[in-house]
């Protein structure tokens, strides 16, 4: 069968599982019914970047599933089964049912101390590789304290555990490994809980809500993040920089799930809220590795922009962005606005500049190219439609991220 047809006829049956018409699916990816109808009769080809992804994330189909060639998106994470291995080991379990069992010997606090500030400075800078090495043994040894040491110290190495598992879910997020992530922060919830510390629950609900958007699961992502964001409204005093921050970051999660769910009534709503708690904090700041503040929000609203197809709207507030607000080392979130650019003038058939934007963002984190869905997603439809003399540098790059 014609790889075109077979494309649209998986899109129709993905519809109509769903239970959408070609008028409301059509509506939601910005496309008219005509074009639809022609897609699904093997008529008319997609070449859109954002309208395949969109496609992909309500129907619930692989964005592979919906190109003329399937193509393996992902690079392996190497360190993710360390880290599975890790969290399946259940260090020091024994000690909490025969107390006199002694299983290894406790790492200091301060060590550990040391240890979480690393893998997440390691974090921001997009150096996965580097804290995938360093997890699974951070894991083991705050499981191990959190059950093993004395009754005194047990909220300290709890606090630690949760702020660990925080810096695990996070990457294993960015590196295409949400079931594990999810698992990584349900137990950073639990520690939280632990510690009787209300603003690392906070942060786990922030490392939650995001997990559940790569899970496709936008409205539970709502719903966790709003929950915490409404507590932590009523509980923090706005003295504190500290809780405002973490409320503003978690209304950065609810507009990147609300975007996810095509609402841009709410995505506004959200990135107004948001942008009231920067003004009001006044700073960058990067509270539990947050990093919340004035230039974020922009950031997420050119996200969010692209999200909803708006090519035009995301690259005009880029002009407005200026990046050298961040901190140094959070080379993660200059990084996502080359990437998210790319994907704004590959909607606009800019490919030149979109290979350009993926060049800066490979300068500044190679990892994030590499192990990103989406920009690896941009990759292959760019090289479905290359032209060598515009876009000369677009084979290496691929090859660079595993593609070509």
């Amino acid at each position: 069968m014609d790889a075109r047809k077979e494309i649209g006829q998986r899109i129709a049956r993905a519809r109509r599982r769903r239970g959408l018409s070609q008028v409301v699916l059509a509506g939601l990816i910005g496309r008219s019914e005509s074009w639809l109808s022609q897609v699904e009769r093997g008529q008319r080809p997609m070449d859109s970047h954002t309208v395949i992804s969109a496609l992909a994330e309500i129907l619930g189909l692989p964005v592979d599933e919906l190109t003329a060639t399937k193509t393996d998106t992902m690079t392996q994470y190497r360190a993710a089964s360390a880290i599975r291995q890790a969290m399946m080991g259940y260090d020091g379990l024994a000690s909490l049912i025969d107390p006199r069992h002694v299983e290894g010997s406790l790492e200091s606090l301060a060590w550990l101390r040391h240890e979480v500030r690393r893998v997440n400075r390691l974090y921001q800078a997009t150096n996965y590789d580097d804290v995938g090495r360093r997890l699974p043994g951070l894991i083991v040894a705050t499981e191990l304290g959190s059950r093993h040491a004395p009754v005194k110290h047990r909220r300290a190495y709890q606090t630690l555990r949760s702020l660990t598992y925080h810096c695990t879910t996070t990457t294993l997020r960015r590196v295409g490994e949400a079931e594990l992530g999810w698992m990584a922060a349900d137990r950073s919830l639990a520690a939280a809980e632990e510690a009787e510390r209300p603003l690392l629950v906070a942060v786990s609900a922030y490392r939650l809500g995001y997990v559940f958007v790569r899970l496709r699961e936008p409205d539970r992502a709502l719903q966790v993040v709003l929950r915490a964001a409404d507590a932590l409204n009523r509980s923090s005093r706005r003295v504190d920089p500290r809780p405002l921050s973490l409320l503003g970051a978690l209304h950065l999660v609810a507009v990147t799930a609300a975007a996810a769910r095509y609402d841009q009534a709410a995505v506004r709503t959200f990135l107004e809220r948001a942008r009231q708690t920067a003004e009001l904090i006044g700073e960058e700041r990067n509270d539990f590795w947050t990093a919340f503040g004035p230039a974020n929000v922009t950031i997420h609203e050119i996200s969010a922009a692209v999200e909803a197809g708006d090519a035009r709207q995301a690259i005009r507030k880029s002009e407005a962005l200026n990046t050298d607000d961040l901190a140094t080392r959070l080379v993660g979130r200059r990084a996502q606005v080359h990437l998210d650019l790319a994907r704004a003038y590959a909607v606009q058939r800019k490919d030149a500049a979109a290979v350009n934007m993926l060049l800066e963002a490979e300068r500044l984190s190679p990892e994030l190219v590499r192990y990103g869905s989406r920009p690896r997603d941009l990759l292959t439809q760019l090289l479905k439609r290359e032209h060598r003399a515009s876009t000369p540098q677009l084979r290496g790059l691929a090859t660079r991220a595993g593609i070509a």
